[in-house]
C-alpha cells in the first residue's frame, strides 16, 4: 500500500514540477533521417553521426516543486564531439509539436555552422545564430517563434536574486537580439539551460584502452545486428587509479545514510563474451570512473591457441604489398602505411556445388543466360552479308518521289558483347562468426552468396574475380584469393570458397585500394567493385570510428577516380548511419534478412549491369 501511494505521489508531484508537454513530443528517432540530411545540406561535417545526447546537470536554481520532487536537475542539450552530433532524444519543451520539430531543425542548423575557436559560450552561440540567420533567411521566422515560446518558459527575473536576475536579463537580450551581449555577468548559480543554444560545457569522454598492455591479441568484434539494441548515449567518464581495499569489511558510517551508490565492476574487454555486467548500473550513474587493475587473465591463453601456426595458416603469396592510408585528423595520405598480404587457402580440396544450393543455382543460371552475349542483326549498313529488304523498298520509294538520300542497304551480323568486369570483395572478419539463425552463421551466408554469385556470372560470361579480407593491425591485412580474373570458375575455385572462415578485423580501406588496382587493370568499359560486409571498418589500433570511416571514404574516392563503380551490400541494420557518407545515395543496399542474401546478391548484380 505504501509503495502504491508513494508511486502516485511521485507521479503527481513530478507532473506538477516539470513544465513539459509529452503529448506534443517529437523524438530524435522520428527525425533521424531528416536530421542527417539537413545537417549535411547546411554545410555540416558529412562524416558525423547523429545520436542522442545524455542529460547533464545544469546547476541552475530550481523551483520549490522541483526540489520537492527531486526533478529538473538534469537536462539534455545539443553538442558536437569528434565523431557525433548529439541531440536530445526527445523534445517536449514547447506546447506545440511543430515548435518542437522546429527546435530540432534550429539546433541542427546551429551545430552545422558552429564556431569553436577563441570565444566564450555566449559569444560563440550568438555568432552561430547570426551566421544561420544570414545564410538561411528562411529560418528567421521560425527562430522568432522559437524565441517567443522559449522566453515564456524561462524563469521570471523579478523572482530571482539580483545577480541571477542580471544574468537572466543578459541571456534574454542575447536571444532576442543576437550579437548584443559581449559577456555574461557573474552570478552565484549558473543560468537556466538555454535550449536554443549548444551545450556550454559538453561532456568529454576519453576512451580507455582495452587492456593494460598492447599485446596485439585479437578481440571479438561485436555483432552488427545486436548493436541496434544498445544505448548510444554518451556517458561522462574519467580515468582514476585502482582503489586500495585494506579493510573491505569495515564500515565507518551508517549504511542507511547512503543516498547513492558506486561500485567497481570488473570487465575484461579482451575476453568478455557475455553481456556487460555493469551496463545497467552505468545508466544510473552521473559520473563514471574507469580504472585498469593491471592483472592478467587466465583466458588469455585461449586467444594464443586460436592463432594458427605458420604450417596451418593460409599460404602467403609473396612478401606483401605496401599501401597508403588516410589520416583524417592530419589530412594527409600516409605512404606505405599498410601491408596487404595476398593469401590462398592451404587446405582447400576441390568440390562441387553444395546440394542444398543446386536448385537455386539452376534457376539463377537460367535467368542469367538471357544476359549472355548474342549475335544480332544490325540494319541499314553500307556493307553487309545480305540486302536489307526494308531499306531497299524505302530507297526505291524515295527515288520515285525525287527525295532519294544515301542510305545503307545491307544488314550484317554483329556480336553484342557485355564489356563488364566485376570484383567481389567479401568481409571475412571475426564478426561473421555470429549466428543469424539456429542453423547458420554469417560466414555460412557469405559462403552461399559467393557460390551463387559465381554460378550466375559464369552463366553470363562476364569477367569476374572473388576475394576476401580481414586484418590484424596495419601490417597484416589478409587478402584471400578465391578466384582471379584469368581463372576459370571450376571445382578448385569452389574448394577455396568452401574453405573460407572468420578472420580478424575489418581494415576496409587497404583492401579496397588493393582491389581497385586489380580491377583497374581489366580492359572493360564498365568495372564494378562489389563489396560484401556485415559491419563498419575497424581494427585493433586507431583504425576505428571516424578514422576508419574516413580512410574507407578516401579509398572509395580513389576507386571512382580510376573509373570504377563501387557498390556495397551489407546486412548491418545500422549501416544507414555511415554508408551514405561512404557510398552515397544509391551506392549501397541493406539486406534486412541475412538469410536472403544468397538469392538477392545475383539479382542486385543483374540490376546494376542491365
Amino acid at each position: 500500500m505504501e509503495e502504491t501511494v508513494g508511486a502516485i505521489w511521485h507521479k503527481i508531484i513530478t507532473r506538477a514540477a516539470e513544465k513539459r508537454y509529452p503529448q506534443e513530443a517529437v523524438t530524435l528517432e522520428s527525425m533521424s533521417k531528416t536530421a542527417g540530411i539537413f545537417f549535411r545540406a547546411l554545410g555540416g561535417d558529412s562524416g558525423l553521426d547523429v545520436k542522442a545526447s545524455t542529460a547533464t546537470e545544469h546547476g541552475a536554481r530550481r523551483g520549490l516543486l522541483a526540489r520537492i520532487a527531486g526533478s529538473g536537475e538534469k537536462t539534455a542539450l545539443t553538442w558536437l564531439d569528434q565523431d557525433t552530433l548529439r541531440l536530445p532524444a526527445t523534445l517536449d519543451l514547447l506546447p506545440q509539436r511543430s515548435l518542437n520539430r522546429d527546435l530540432y531543425l534550429w539546433l541542427i542548423a546551429l551545430a552545422a555552422v558552429e564556431e569553436t575557436a577563441g570565444a566564450s559560450w555566449v559569444v560563440r552561440n550568438q555568432r552561430s545564430t547570426l551566421t544561420v540567420l544570414e545564410r538561411f533567411p528562411g529560418i528567421r521566422s521560425r527562430y522568432q517563434r522559437l524565441v517567443g515560446a522559449t522566453l515564456a518558459l524561462r524563469p521570471d527575473p523579478a523572482r530571482l536574486p539580483e545577480d541571477e536576475a542580471a544574468l537572466e536579463h543578459a541571456i534574454r537580450a542575447a536571444l532576442a537580439s543576437p550579437g548584443s551581449v559581449d559577456s555574461l555577468p557573474r552570478a552565484a548559480r549558473p543560468p537556466h539551460p538555454v535550449h536554443l543554444w549548444l551545450h556550454p560545457n559538453p561532456p568529454y569522454s576519453k576512451p580507455a584502452p582495452t587492456s593494460t598492455k598492447d599485446t596485439g591479441e585479437p578481440q571479438q568484434e561485436g555483432d552488427g545486428n545486436s548493436a541496434k539494441n544498445k544505448d548510444t548515449r554518451r556517458l561522462q567518464a574519467e580515468r582514476v587509479e585502482m582503489p586500495e581495499e585494506k579493510n573491505p569489511l569495515m564500515m565507518f558510517f551508517r549504511a542507511e545514510s547512503i543516498f547513492s551508490w558506486s561500485e567497481y565492476v570488473k570487465v575484461n574487454r579482451p575476453t568478455e563474451e557475455n553481456d556487460d555486467p555493469g551496463s545497467d548500473a552505468a545508466n544510473d550513474l552521473d559520473h563514471m570512473s574507469v580504472v585498469q587493475d593491471g592483472k592478467s587473465v587466465a583466458s588469455r591463453l585461449r586467444f594464443d591457441l586460436d592463432l594458427p601456426s605458420a604450417a596451418q595458416d593460409d599460404l602467403p603469396l609473396g612478401a606483401g604489398i605496401l599501401l597508403p592510408e588516410w589520416h583524417y585528423k592530419k589530412q594527409i595520405l600516409q605512404p606505405n602505411h599498410c601491408c596487404v598480404q595476398p593469401m590462398v587457402a592451404r587446405q582447400a580440396e576441390p568440390c562441387q556445388l553444395p546440394h542444398r544450393l543446386a536448385a537455386t543455382a539452376r534457376r539463377i543460371r537460367s535467368q542469367f543466360e538471357a544476359l549472355t552475349p548474342a549475335r544480332v542483326w544490325v540494319r541499314g549498313q553500307f556493307d553487309g552479308t545480305e540486302p536489307d529488304l526494308d531499306a531497299c523498298v524505302q530507297f526505291v520509294a524515295d527515288r520515285m518521289t525525287g527525295h532519294a538520300a544515301e542510305r545503307g542497304l545491307y544488314r550484317a551480323h554483329h556480336y553484342r558483347d557485355r564489356d563488364l568486369a566485376c570484383l567481389m570483395l567479401a568481409d571475412l572478419s571475426l564478426s561473421t562468426d555470429a549466428w543469424v539463425s539456429d542453423t547458420a552463421r554469417v560466414i555460412d551466408v557469405i559462403r552461399d552468396s559467393l557460390f551463387l554469385f559465381a554460378e550466375a556470372l559464369s552463366a553470363t560470361g562476364d569477367r569476374f574475380s572473388l576475394y576476401g579480407f580481414s586484418s590484424l593491425k596495419r601490417d597484416n591485412v589478409r587478402f584471400h584469393v578465391l578466384k582471379e580474373f584469368n581463372e576459370k570458375y571450376n571445382a578448385n575455385v569452389r574448394g577455396r570458397i568452401n574453405a573460407i572462415k572468420p578472420g580478424y578485423y575489418t581494415r576496409m580501406g587497404a583492401a579496397i585500394r588493393h582491389s581497385s588496382k586489380l580491377l583497374a587493370k581489366q580492359p572493360a568499359t564498365q568495372r564494378i567493385l562489389f563489396i560484401l560486409t556485415d559491419g563498419k571498418p575497424n581494427d585493433l589500433d586507431q583504425y576505428e570510428g571516424r578514422y576508419g570511416i574516413e580512410d574507407t571514404r578516401v579509398a572509395l574516392v580513389e576507386a571512382r577516380q580510376m573509373g570504377l563503380r563501387p557498390f556495397c551490400v551489407t546486412i548491418d541494420e545500422r549501416a544507414g548511419d555511415y554508408l551514405p557518407h561512404l557510398f552515397g545515395i544509391g551506392g549501397y543496399v541493406v539486406i534486412r534478412k541475412p538469410s536472403e542474401l544468397p538469392k538477392q546478391l545475383p539479382l542486385l548484380y543483374a540490376q546494376l549491369t542491365r
